[in-house]
């Protein structure tokens, strides 16, 4: 049987199903059409636009069908029918012998439609009311790329023969387009929601924070992801994918920054950046020079511009435990063998469970395999495995190369102890639900004491493995121990307090000076947005923004004028934002915390220092998703979305964020409540 089109499929199926039902009028498809008979000849006639088909028991109704979806006057069916119906049958039995394709096999329940009017006034984007509608090609259409660009599908999928089928059994007045007439409506709906985050983005009045991740394909493809993160007015945490750039070989290292710019005023959202965040802490610097050279330089930031150039904390950490991984490879090898070795047969793996508990061994826990690329999983092994050691010293029938000495099940030991660290701080980062800035201080801080004391191993192995990850970590400290700094601060909670806590324990007696650098920097900060808030009071800034206006006359000589007024005017004024907030005591801590809800009821209180806030804690100090956090082989792209066009993957990619981030799912159940109501009223 040949399957050339759903169409050719359906109509097989039909005849097949027709051939074994006695020649009754039992298919619904004769409550369109009146049975007229002239002499020896049978007639259908469409009760819709009265045309003659053949009537003959021998002709069966595919042909009425085809017949019915082509019908431009066929009436709509009348849903209070319908819905009674359908109750009528859902106490009858679901059985193999119900389901067809053909339409004479459902029931005579079905009920014949009464004519329904159209309301013209309904239109697409309306809330769908059930009294009144008819079928409409163009929406179904909209309806089916949105589909797939929210779950991801291939555009591929609507030229697969079941689907077809489906729908045409589902909606037989439904014109299944090919692939590239989804895809032209997968564009119109990106350009339509892309104007829309344009807007909201246009009219933010705080600042915007990109996140820079670089992903590639298993073709070897590199891309750039660029997503914007801030706080929206209503003091809510938000990010949206802006851009999904495919990368060629001629995008090298120095090129990426023109990229990132391009994209940055193609929305137009240059002069609001405040920080940006890399995945890789080895990013080429050059990169984040280049673009600080390009950005508007009346923005508020530090002299040094240290805030603007920040790295993913969580990449950092997957750095530091793949350097353990690699010290131990040889030792998670032979583990993994060990493991592989018991779980081979029940006999070994009974044999050895009674040797565990000969050695005394009370471990609830069962013994397995990792996924080498998912790092936690390795970590459960190895954690495990040594709860085993004595049992697995003691199997006999285990082979010699894979047994582990002393040193090394030592080895193994400890650097599950490190592992436990990364695991626990990486979980705080991925489980937060609303990842704020000021959530990532005391995190990393921990981090960094730790680095320190296995620095100070005896154990030559462990304290050379502590000093090369404590190099690393070093280098993203440098360059975030500031931003991470600040946003605690901005914790009422913590404030100065806790970089206080946590500086004296990391620089023990140059604490003073470190912390003198955090407060001059917070300080240095707060003196460039209360200039800001001084030129909006006095007209200079754009409308709906924050942000000061840059002057396009080069021979302004009053430039300096603003800061001198700001510096001159603040010595004679009583008490600045920051200073009556670092002066209040802490907020009491508890479980139930909400740091912008806090700052939202807080804002007539500090005006200036709440702009600043907003800003900093939606700095995002992480850019691996939960699904990611402890991924070693990197951001991968799927072979579906690879295979795309690059205007194409883009397009999908972002409108998929878009829509899914739409508040409280709401565009979603309206629109499956509608596709399902039209499903029902057709």
């Amino acid at each position: 049987m040949y399957f050339g089109s759903s169409e050719a499929y359906a109509m097989e199926v039909a005849n097949e199903s027709a051939t074994k039902k006695p020649k009754r009028l039992t298919s619904v498809v004769w409550n369109h059409f009146e049975r007229v008979r002239k002499a020896d000849i049978c007639y259908a006639v469409c009760v819709h636009c009265n045309k003659k088909l053949s009537g003959s028991s021998n002709s069966g109704t595919t042909h009425l069908r085809n017949h019915l979806m082509r019908c431009l006057k066929r009436s709509n069916y009348d849903v209070s029918q319908l819905l009674a119906a359908k109750r009528r049958k859902k106490d009858a039995p679901l059985t193999i012998a119900n389901i067809s394709y053909d339409e004479g096999q459902r029931k005579e329940e079905f009920i014949k439609p009464s004519i329904v009017k159209y309301e013209q006034e309904q239109r697409k984007d309306e809330v769908f009311n059930l009294g009144s509608s008819r079928f409409d090609q163009e929406r179904s259409q909209l309806d089916l790329a949105r589909m797939i660009i929210l779950h991801g599908y291939p555009l591929g999928m609507v030229e697969h023969v079941g689907f077809k089928v489906f729908v045409k059994n589902l909606q037989p007045l439904f014109d299944v387009v090919p692939n590239n007439t989804v895809e032209l409506s997968c564009m119109e709906i990106y350009g339509k929601e892309k104007q829309k985050v344009y807007d909201m983005l246009s009219k933010l009045q705080g600042r915007i924070n990109l996140a820079v991740e670089m992903w590639r394909s298993p073709e070897n493809m590199s891309y750039l992801c660029l997503t914007a993160h801030y706080i929206d007015d209503d003091w809510r945490l938000q990010k949206k994918i802006l851009n999904f750039v495919t990368l060629d070989s001629s995008h090298t290292e120095d090129l990426l920054s023109e990229v990132i710019m391009k994209c940055l005023m193609d929305w137009d959202i240059e002069s609001k950046l405040f920080a940006m965040t890399f995945d890789e802490c080895s990013t080429n610097d050059d990169i984040v020079s280049r673009i600080k050279e390009q950005i508007s330089e009346n923005r508020p930031r530090l002299s040094n511009g240290q805030l603007l150039d920040v790295r993913s904390a969580a990449h950092v950490l997957n750095s530091l435990v793949q350097d353990a991984m690699e010290a131990l490879q040889v030792v998670i090898q032979k583990i993994r063998g060990c493991v592989r070795y018991v779980k081979s047969s029940q006999s070994i793996q009974g044999k050895f469970n009674e040797i565990a508990q000969q050695t005394g061994i009370n471990s609830q826990k069962s013994l397995v395999l990792d996924c080498p690329v998912r790092w936690n999983s390795t970590y459960a092994m190895l954690e495990t495995a040594v709860e085993y050691k004595n049992a697995f010293c003691h199997l006999p029938e285990l082979d010699p190369d894979l047994a582990l000495s002393d040193e090394e099940w030592e080895c193994a030991s400890s650097i599950t102890g490190y592992l436990k660290l990364f695991i626990e701080i990486i979980n705080v980062f991925s489980g937060n639900k609303c990842p704020t800035a000021n959530i990532y201080f005391p995190e990393i801080c921990h981090v960094h004491i730790q680095l320190i004391e296995w620095c100070k191993s005896p154990d030559a192995f462990l304290s050379s493995l502590a000093a090369k990850m404590k190099a690393k970590f070093d280098k993203y400290w440098s360059k975030c121990s500031l931003a991470l700094a600040v946003s605690a601060i901005l914790d009422p909670r913590f404030k100065m307090k806790l970089v206080e806590y946590y500086y004296s324990q990391i620089y023990g007696s140059t604490a003073l000076e470190r912390i003198k650098e955090v407060s001059d920097g917070i300080k240095e900060l707060f003196n460039a947005y209360s200039i800001c808030s001084t030129l909006i009071d006095q007209g200079s800034a754009l409308s709906g923004s924050s942000l000061p206006s840059s002057s396009n006359d080069s021979r302004d000589r009053l430039k300096g004028f603003d800061k001198f007024l700001h510096e001159t005017s603040q010595s004679q004024s009583a008490v600045s934002d920051l200073e009556k907030y670092l002066e209040e005591p802490v907020f009491p801590r508890n479980c139930d915390f909400n740091i912008l809800n806090w700052w939202r009821v807080h804002t007539p209180r500090y005006p200036i220092l709440s702009m600043m806030a907003r800003d900093v804690l939606g700095t995002p100090m992480s850019t691996v998703a939960k699904e990611s956090s402890f991924n070693a082989g990197g951001r991968v792209l799927d072979s579906c979305r690879s295979s795309l066009t690059p205007d194409t993957r883009q397009a999908l990619i972002c409108t998929r964020d878009w829509l899914r981030t739409q508040s409280d799912g709401a565009w979603i159940s309206l629109k499956l409540m509608r596709l399902c109501l039209i499903r029902l009223t057709t």
